[in-house]
């Protein structure tokens, strides 16, 4: 089964990676883009690890994303012209779909819960589920291959540089677990937090959840980090269940999500479709949400987990 998974994960990666090449190609044709070479080459080349990852040296992937970084820093990745419509025109898809848009969302969000309790897992069951949400949504708009791919690379150009920040981040989060920042971190918080205090374990363990993901971007990233550092020490050497505290720790992370320019899909991408002027916007309307969210979790984790 293991071998199986991985198949149809590759195959997904090089599906991602097409499409990436798709607006490399797109952008290179595009004579109004301002930096059309060097747009063109960041989306081929992170078409590129995207689809040979597996298949090309470590060395020549560090190369690659050394280069897009390169393109990044000197401003040379740039939106150029996509797809649009008008008004009038998505007034009336607007009045024909009526709330039946949202349907495609919540046939995602239900196949990929329900392919997670098989043996093919989670992360094969998002990729199917994208799958099966496309497939919805052209059924219900009647969008033709065309569109399909147009709306893709408008997509792809409007999240931009940032898409790239989940896999920068989730490396760089077992880049650090391995060189052991848990373990300063854990040090460091040891100086002023009094031994045997639950409660201020369980106040260091979200928050620091919530602090780091923020810096991360990702809490799947920060999670070992600070469960080596604080939970386990602090928390569960204390008698706190591991799996209560644990499942707490996580969520009280997103609510460092919910207030951080890092979390690029959840707080850069609406800015980018929905054209906000603020772009930070979607991340103040959070704010007070996060606030309210991590008290609760700290009240969960010190009643439910001792």
């Amino acid at each position: 089964m293991t071998e199986t998974i991985n198949l149809i994960l590759e195959f997904f990666y090089i599906l991602i990676g097409l499409l990436l090449m798709m607006t490399a190609v797109r952008t290179f044709k595009d004579q109004t883009n301002p930096a059309r070479i060097g747009t063109s080459l960041f989306w081929l080349l992170l078409g590129i690890i995207f689809a040979a990852g597996n298949y090309i040296p470590f060395l020549i992937s560090g190369v690659l994303l050394t280069i897009m970084g390169a393109l990044t820093l000197f401003k040379q990745v740039k939106v150029g012209k996509t797809a649009t419509i008008t008004e009038e025109e998505g007034q009336a898809g607007a009045q024909r779909i009526g709330s039946w848009i949202f349907f495609p969302a919540v046939a995602l969000a239900a196949v990929a819960v329900g392919i997670s309790y098989t043996p093919l897992e989670g992360q094969v069951g998002i990729g199917i589920a994208s799958v099966v949400a496309l497939l919805v949504a052209v059924f219900l708009t009647k969008a033709s291959p065309k569109t399909v791919l147009d709306d893709t690379d408008r997509m792809i150009q409007a999240v931009g540089t940032v898409g790239i920040l989940p896999q920068l981040l989730a490396a760089l989060g077992v880049v650090f677990t391995v060189a052991g920042v848990g373990d300063v971190i854990s040090n460091a918080i040891s100086g002023f937090i009094p031994e045997g205090n639950r409660f201020i374990g369980v106040v260091a363990y979200c928050v620091g959840m919530a602090l780091f993901t923020m810096i991360m971007g990702n809490a799947f990233a920060a999670f070992t980090v600070i469960t080596a550092g604080i939970g386990i020490p602090f928390v569960i050497a204390q008698g706190g269940d591991p799996v209560i505290a644990g499942t707490l720790a996580m969520t009280a992370g997103f609510c460092g999500t919910l207030v951080t320019p890092m979390a690029a899909n959840f707080n850069a991408l609406p800015v980018a479709l929905l054209e906000m002027k603020d772009p930070n916007g979607v991340i103040k309307a959070q704010a007070p949400t996060a606030g309210i969210l991590l008290v609760i979790h700290i009240a969960l984790m010190y009643f439910l987990a001792f």
